[in-house]
């Protein structure tokens, strides 16, 4: 892919909600320093930005939208004028105006990151490729969290991870590093 004024970043859940220790163990735990750095970079370049905000309608929830967890993490902080589209599932791309911003801006190509790597970040990843979008998944900008099978046996994070993305490389994105990326700018 190359990277032009036509490739837009997708921010994915990038909020204060994922620090509770409820979540319990984490993998890549320096996501939020690359997403902050990429950040940065793509904002000396101007080139476009989507930051995607995860909602909850439940009360009480780390998600809900008078949670002060809700709010974006302060390295993926938007500035005023960049997009917010805001969530109510897994994919950026249900019933919010993503695709249509997207397709309306002439983008054609994604560059992904954010949180969690086996839920939004897999679910957008599998839209965006299902909808023509070319992408690539940052494997050091996302990240996950210990999971518990049927059985209820622990999975690391990092295994999580691990088998995340290489279920999504080749199929629906192609799977690079943040270090990479950017020196493709």
């Amino acid at each position: 892919m190359k990277i032009t004024a036509k490739t837009g970043l997708l921010l994915i859940d990038v909020q204060k909600a994922f620090d509770d220790p409820k979540w319990g163990p984490r993998n890549n735990l320096h996501a939020e320093a690359n997403i902050g750095h990429l950040l940065s970079v793509w904002r000396e370049k101007g080139l476009p930005v989507f930051h995607i905000r995860h909602l909850s309608r439940k009360i009480g929830s780390l998600f809900h939208p008078d949670a002060d967890s809700c709010a974006f993490k302060p390295k993926a902080h938007p500035l005023k004028g960049e997009p917010i589209i805001e969530k109510y599932v897994n994919s950026a791309f249900i019933g919010t105006d993503l695709e249509e911003r997207l397709r309306g801006d002439g983008i054609q190509s994604l560059v992904i990151a954010g949180l969690t790597t086996d839920h939004c970040v897999s679910t957008t990843t599998r839209m965006a490729g299902n909808l023509g979008f070319d992408s690539r998944l940052l494997s050091d900008a996302t990240a996950t969290f210990d999971r518990e099978d049927l059985d209820g046996n622990r999975i690391p994070a990092a295994e999580v991870h691990r088998i995340h993305l290489a279920s999504l490389h080749g199929e629906f994105t192609q799977v690079t590093d943040t270090r990479n990326l950017i020196a493709h700018l």
